[in-house]
């Protein structure tokens, strides 16, 4: 898995993101990932990071090594998932390709709180760069036409719907 530490295009998350106070949904953009090994995609004109508020929860999505998009919910110290390895979270939560990471802010996996909202929380994350998903890196790579391939890109808009499905499940949990 992506280690955003051990990765050099990142650097850490308080050099990288200057924030600003932020609402419900609405959402912060930054673009910071080197794009020149990209084909050309719909991802050309997408961040490299939002972040947003949902269900009382702070959230973000991040692009990964591959430009595919990582989401990440942050849940409260009190929850009952707080701490607890993605691995033994409950089996029904539902999130595209499954939970993939569990952790404490670490390197660009991390925010600075808006107003009210906790510092202290434990990231649960997932990524779109499983066999069945379109990655803007292949493109480059691989000269492959974004038209023709029969994968999906996870675009902006189902990344963002999805962390908010995974917030509302996560919300639920007593």
């Amino acid at each position: 898995m992506w280690d955003p530490d051990n990765d050099p295009d990142y650097e850490t998350a308080e050099k990288q993101f200057e924030y600003e106070q932020f609402k419900e949904s609405e959402l912060m953009e930054k673009r910071i990932v080197d794009r020149s090994s990209w084909g050309k995609g719909e991802w050309d004109n997408e961040p490299d990071r939002v972040d947003f508020i949902h269900a009382g929860f702070s959230c973000f999505m991040l692009r990964g090594p591959v430009g595919s998009w990582c989401g990440y919910v942050g849940v409260p110290k009190g929850h009952p998932a707080y701490e607890v390895d993605y691995s033994d979270l409950d089996s029904n939560l539902d999130v595209h390709g499954g939970i993939t990471y569990a952790s404490k802010c670490k390197g660009a996996i991390c925010h600075i709180p808006a107003e009210g909202m906790p510092d202290d929380v434990w990231w649960l994350g997932f990524d779109t760069a499983h066999y069945w998903d379109k990655t803007p890196v292949n493109y480059g790579m691989m000269g492959l036409d974004f038209a023709q391939d029969t994968g999906t890109y996870r675009n902006v808009e189902y990344v963002t719907a999805e962390i908010k499905r995974f917030a509302d499940q996560l919300k639920e949990i007593k």
